[in-house]
């Protein structure tokens, strides 16, 4: 059976109050994970300690095998470059360019091409050649999810990707996640707040009381 392509283990954090501990997980080659929570729980915090963003105060974290708490900076740069992909809450796009600029600056750091069907696909084709403040959040969005998966990420973080979409936009970006997910033997980890985003996973986690309760089996 191959390794895993994420494996955390023990891993525990606080800032001013505990957020969890003790939380252990794994994510194989084309499987989707989800972890629900209340704000404030800490499952952001978890996905950038599983991203490489903010170091754990104990356990490790292996992506592709390696503790990336470990790594020099030059090597998390470089996986972080070609091989993980983050869509953030806040997008971070960059607000003087087009929203194709901000897309082209990633494929082209990650050294890959652009599919322009997926930007049709979103449903944001006719607005790539707009300002990204010209756009709304909804629209913000799904460019930073493009931006995202034209680097053709092995693993994809994705902290409430539908937080600031309209219940059928949610589904359709869940869908070509999800497809995104099985068709490169990718690893899909998300966290929200809406249990049906989460159910459409193949499993999905409930960080409650500081304490990673689950799996359940996606529906």
């Amino acid at each position: 059976m191959s390794r895993p392509l994420l494996e955390a283990r023990n891993l525990s954090h606080a800032f001013d109050y505990p957020l969890y501990h003790d939380v252990s997980l794994e994510i194989s080659a084309g499987e989707s994970v989800a972890v629900m929570g209340r704000s404030g729980s800490g499952k952001s915090t978890l996905l950038h300690t599983l991203a490489g963003l903010i170091e754990p105060l104990s356990g490790t974290v292996k992506l592709f095998g390696e503790d990336i708490y470990r790594m020099k900076e030059a090597q998390k740069e470089k996986l972080r470059r070609y091989r993980t992909g983050i869509v953030f809450q806040q997008h971070y796009l960059f607000k003087g360019m087009t929203a194709l600029e901000n897309v082209e600056i990633a494929a082209l750091l990650a050294e890959e091409s652009i599919d322009d069907e997926l930007f049709r696909r979103l449903q944001i084709a006719e607005v790539m050649k707009q300002k990204v403040s010209e756009l709304s959040g909804g629209q913000q969005q799904r460019v930073s999810l493009a931006r995202v998966l034209s680097k053709k990420p092995e693993i994809i973080f994705a902290d409430e990707p539908t937080g600031n979409l309209d219940n059928e936009t949610s589904e359709l970006v869940m869908k070509i996640m999800l497809e995104y997910t099985q068709r490169r033997r990718a690893a899909l980890f998300v966290v929200t707040h809406d249990r049906e985003i989460a159910q459409g996973c193949d499993r999905y986690f409930l960080l409650e009381d500081q304490r990673l309760n689950g799996p359940a089996n996606g529906v």
